[in-house]
This record gives C-alpha cells, structure tokens and sequence, in this order.
C-alpha cells in the first residue's frame, strides 16, 4: 500500500537530486517536470526520470523492484520509436540508504535506493503539445507523424491468439474502471456530463462489440506506444518522435492500432486543430488502407479524451511538488481536465452524414480539392489512383504505364476499384464522419450506384465538379507526370479519352452539383473550398 510518507520520501529524494553534486556529468540548474507518476530531472544534457512510488490500479510502482523492473522496460520499448533517446537505467545510490541525512547520487558506488531512466534531453518546446499551443505545427509535420505511425504499426507485435489483449471484454473493463475513477474524481457539477458519457460509451461499445472481436481476429491488435498524445510526441532533427510509451501495463499497450489514432486525433481537436486532426487521420488511413478501422474511432477517442481527464484530476489531488516549481504544469492541470469532458462531448456528437463525389477528368484539380474539403469537413477521402494501386500491391508513387484501358486501368480493375471505394464510403459513413470519394465519376451509372448508397446510409449527397480549361489540364498532366511523386498515371491519351466520352452529371443529379473553376491561384482556390465547405456542411443538422 502506497503511504503519503512514501510520496513525501520521493518528494524529498527528488529535492536533494536537485543538488548538482549527485551527477557525476556537468550540471547547472537542475529543473523538475512532475507528472502524475513520474518525476523528471532536466539535468545538463540529460533528462533522468524516477518513478513515484504510487498504485493507482492501472499502474503499480510501489516497490524499488518494481520501478527497477519498469525503468528496464521503458527503455526496452520505447528504443522501438526513439532510439536515440533512450540510454540506460542507472541507479539512485546512497552511502546508507537508513541514514536521515542521506546524499543521494545517480551511479557510482553503494546503496540503490531507487532507479531512474536516463534519457537525452531534448527541449520542451520542441514537444507537439507545444508546438501546438504556439501554433507551429505545420501541415508537413502532421503528414510526417501519420505516416511515422503508419510504419511504426506495421513493425509491432501482433497480439498472439491465446491471449487476452484486446478481446470485447478487455476493452469494457478499462473503459469502465475510467469511468468509475472519473466518478470519483470529478467535481458533482460535472457528474451529469460524465453519465450522459457513460451512457454514450455504453451504447457505442454494444454497437462495435463483434468489430472489436473482428480486429483481433484480422491481427489490429499490436504492441502498440498506447499512450500516444501530443505531450509525447517531440521534434527531432524535424522528425516527429514518439516516446513515454506505455510501459507499466501490457493491456493498456497491446491494443487497436486505431486507439493509438484516435488518442491523436482526439488530442488535435482539443488543441483547437481540428483541420490538422482531419489531415493526420486521412494520412494514416492513406498509408494503411485501413478505413474499415474507422468503425471503432469515436469509442477510442471519447475513451482517450476521458483518460486524459482522469489523469488531469489524478495530478490536481497530488501536492508533492515544490509551491514554486512551475514547470509541473500544475495551475494546468488544475483545469485541463474540463478541456477533456469538453472534446469527449464533442467526439460523441455525430452529425448528419455526408458523402462527396470528386466529379472531373484528369487534371481538373480534384484531389487538391477534395485535400482542402476534407480539412475543412473533417472528412475522410479516398484516392481511386492509391486504391488501384494497393489492390495490384504497386507502390503508390510508382509510375505504371498502360495504353487506355489496359493493365491496371481496364475496365475490370476500374470497376473493382469502384468497389473498394464504395465499401470505403460505407466504412466512413458509419463511423459518423463525411466521405469524400476522390475518382473521375465519368459514368453516370457509377454516380448512381453511390447516391443510391447515400440513400441507403442516411447521408446527404453532394457532387464536385472540377472544371478547368483545356491548356490547364494538358499542362497539369505533364506537369504531374514529370515530378513522379503523384499516384496518378494519366497521360495526355487518358485525358482525351475522357473528355471524348465523359457523361456529366445532369437532370435529376443537377440539384446535387456544386462545380468549382480551378483555374486560378491557391489563395483563391482555398476561398472557393471554404465556401464550399460552409454550403456542405450547412446541411448537417444532427442526428435525431
């Protein structure tokens, strides 16, 4: 059982590391980031973190060998993600650990009293939280951290077929036992949001019980980082890098891929980025192919949101810092945790849904388009050229020449390509967020087949016409081609086989059709997109 004498001793242990004799390096001022379970000391060019000898439930760090173990452990994991970061364990030593007027000393000889994780230090600012909070995280970046994710997922350990991990009834006891914390937590004017919550949380997990059982089944469920917030992503070298992955609980680390998604996605919002949430979740699916994973993102980041919340109000009962040591984040935590019931509240509402058909030839400008509609409607869209692509296992940058209609562009693979979208449209509808369908729609009959799916799905329809003029397009194709980084194939030939037989939406389609001349400056072109998406997104009441 963890004592307050216990937390009052780390607390004390950490005041005299304070002290630049205890490092056997070059030290100055030594700084203190505290968090709820953990206390890190900014020392020269290296950041040494401690363990509280707390038992929170979830987490057990109450006895020297168990923080020793878990110091291992973190190192061990998070080398998978941050290499560079990561350097040892080293212990805490002291001459007589039974002394009152102990001097405690990272390293070196005599008794260990305690372990910490030696780390590189890296500045605090280059961490995403605040970067986001001072408004310097750029679309590129975001474009980066997805597909870094994407690659980092591919790479871990699928959970093994005996094992519990991820299994319905894991999830509902995790999400439960943070509901009930939650409960005890928080404040009584904030109960009745917390159980409209629960209640949401209850009728969604009812609803995607067999798509969880379906992940597991389909290996969704990896080592993953499991606690992947901004906080814990950090810049380096112009990467961004995750680490503090979770290290004290394999349930809460073998999970969905897509719960380490949504923690992102989630934490984005709350940031107030919701157009940099959009473009990091379109990144990773873009990268994974895994729309069918959207089922589950709502339940993930309403779960993370309240995570988030609980921690908050775990470290606002926690007076184990120094009253001056601003750098704990303390006044923060003091009231972040309504910025967490807020974005939780915010996830669980759903809003009438609505599918997007890209509608032009090639060059019209359709996918930067659709790349500016989603941002803005924080859709999800999917590419016909990437599609057509992973379905033949070809790399999407990877010119594939072909006479029209032949090869990857005959009429079968288009038709089975038209498919794979559709079933994507179904995944992204039912996940509550707009589908945007980025392809030339030349057919009228495959227009149909997708407004019939609207229909079917509840979802408003709406068609985007890309026009530009001729010189444009050719220009653009050539231009395409000639950098050999786009997805797109299509050649002059193409274009012109298009334009000679394309069927343009017209009669019962044209109260659907929203055309929009590309033919113009970027500044210009994003102020028709805002435009657009404001008419759009106009006519999404909420669900009754």
């Amino acid at each position: 059982m963890v004592t307050d004498e216990a937390l009052a001793a780390h607390a004390a242990l950490v005041a005299k590391l304070r002290d630049a004799a205890a490092y056997a390096h070059p030290v100055g001022v030594v700084d203190v980031v505290e968090t709820h379970i953990s206390s890190v000391l900014l020392a020269g060019e290296y950041a040494y973190k401690l363990k509280k000898p707390v038992d929170l439930g979830f987490v057990d760090f109450s006895t020297l060998e168990q923080r020793r173990h878990y110091c291992h452990e973190e190192v061990r994991l998070n080398r998978r993600s941050a290499p560079g970061l990561y350097l040892d364990v080293v212990p805490v030593t002291a001459r007589d650990a039974r002394t009152a007027d102990v001097r405690p000393h990272f390293g070196g000889a005599g008794v260990a009293i305690d372990y910490a994780v030696r780390m590189r230090r890296f500045d605090q600012d280059a961490r995403l939280d605040q970067m986001a909070r001072t408004n310097r995280l750029s679309p590129q970046l975001i474009d980066h951290l997805a597909t870094g994710i994407a690659a980092f997922h591919t790479r871990c350990d699928p959970a093994t077929a005996y094992a519990t991990y991820g299994k319905p009834e894991e999830i509902y006891r995790w999400t439960s036992n943070n509901l009930a914390e939650l409960r005890r937590l928080l404040p009584d004017a904030d109960q009745p949001r917390l159980a409209a919550l629960a209640q949401w949380t209850e009728q969604e997990f009812a609803r995607r019980a067999a798509t969880f059982t379906a992940r597991r089944a389909a290996g969704h469920v990896r080592e993953c980082h499991g606690d992947l917030h901004l906080a814990n992503l950090v810049l380096i070298d112009g990467e961004p890098v995750p680490f503090d992955c979770i290290e004290f609980n394999s349930q809460l680390r073998y999970i969905d891929t897509m719960s380490d998604v949504a923690f992102v996605w989630m934490d984005l919002i709350r940031h107030g980025l919701p157009q940099l949430a959009a473009r990091f979740l379109n990144r990773y699916v873009e990268a994974t192919g895994d729309y069918a994973g959207l089922a589950t993102l709502r339940f993930y980041a309403v779960y993370r949101a309240l995570v988030r919340a609980k921690v908050s109000l775990i470290r606002r009962a926690q007076r184990d810092h120094e009253p001056d040591a601003a750098a704990d984040g303390q006044a923060l935590a003091d009231r972040s945790y309504e910025g967490y019931l807020v974005a939780a509240e915010q996830l669980a509402s759903v809003r009438r849904p609505l599918l997007v058909l890209m509608c032009g030839v090639t060059g019209s400008g359709k996918t930067t388009v659709a790349q500016l509609l989603l941002e803005k409607l924080g859709a999800v869209r999917v590419r016909s050229d990437i599609e057509r692509k992973r379905r033949a296992a070809v790399d999407p940058s990877e010119h594939v020449p072909a006479a029209v209609g032949a090869g990857l562009y005959e009429d079968r693979s288009t038709r089975a390509t038209y498919d794979e979208l559709a079933r994507a449209a179904v995944a992204i509808i039912d996940a509550g967020l707009a589908a945007i369908m980025d392809a030339t729609f030349q057919r009228r009959s495959d227009r149909a087949t997708y407004a019939a799916l609207a229909e079917r799905r509840g979802a408003r329809l709406a068609l985007v016409q890309c026009e530009a003029p001729l010189a444009i397009l050719q220009a653009r194709v050539a231009q395409r081609l000639a950098s050999g980084h786009d997805a797109s194939d299509a050649t002059r030939d193409v274009l012109a086989h298009q334009l000679a037989g394309f069927e343009w939406p017209a009669g019962d389609e044209a109260p659907f059709v929203h055309p929009i001349d590309t033919d113009t400056d970027a500044a210009t072109l994003a102020a028709r997109c805002d435009q657009l998406a404001a008419t759009l997104d106009a006519g999404a009441p909420p669900h009754a």
